[in-house]
């Protein structure tokens, strides 16, 4: 690139793992709003994302059952959420001609192997969660004590 040539605004920080660095960059992704990877990121991360994904492992769920599985979510936010997944490729939505319309839910490839990587950081959490209750604690304590 020409010194003084500035980049597409689409362009994110490298994130090519081929290069070395990105692995020991923490900056590798991109702050600005227009990066494509930080929006991914920020998508599949969000804790609604992350239940339906969830919720979607191996069987196809119906609106009302996600609403009813998922705890706090407003029916405008699962339907926000489930067209964005929808829209990443994540998420298949299937609709059936009959009355009432009946509409199902399922992982779509992409989506499940989202779910492998998902069902990892559960299982991190899980073996960790009394280290980080304890650590919780002793922070709590000590601004307490302040």
């Amino acid at each position: 690139m020409e010194e003084g040539t500035s980049k597409s605004p689409s362009h994110c920080a490298d994130t090519d793992h081929a290069a070395g660095a990105a692995d020991t960059d923490p900056f590798q992704w991109d702050t600005r709003e227009d990066c494509e990877v930080r929006q991914i990121l920020d998508r599949v991360a969000d804790k609604w994302s992350l239940l339906v994904i969830a919720l979607l492992d191996r069987r196809k769920l119906r609106f009302t059952e996600l609403r009813r599985e998922i705890d706090g979510v407003s029916q405008r936010m699962l339907t926000v959420t489930l067209r964005q997944l929808e829209r990443d490729g994540l998420v298949k939505r299937t609709v059936y001609p009959v009355v009432p319309p009946r509409v199902e839910y399922e992982l779509t490839p992409l989506g499940g192997t989202l779910h492998t990587t998902i069902r990892t950081l559960v299982t991190w959490t899980e073996e960790h969660q009394n280290e980080i209750a304890a650590a919780r604690e002793a922070y709590d304590a000590r601004e307490a004590a302040v």
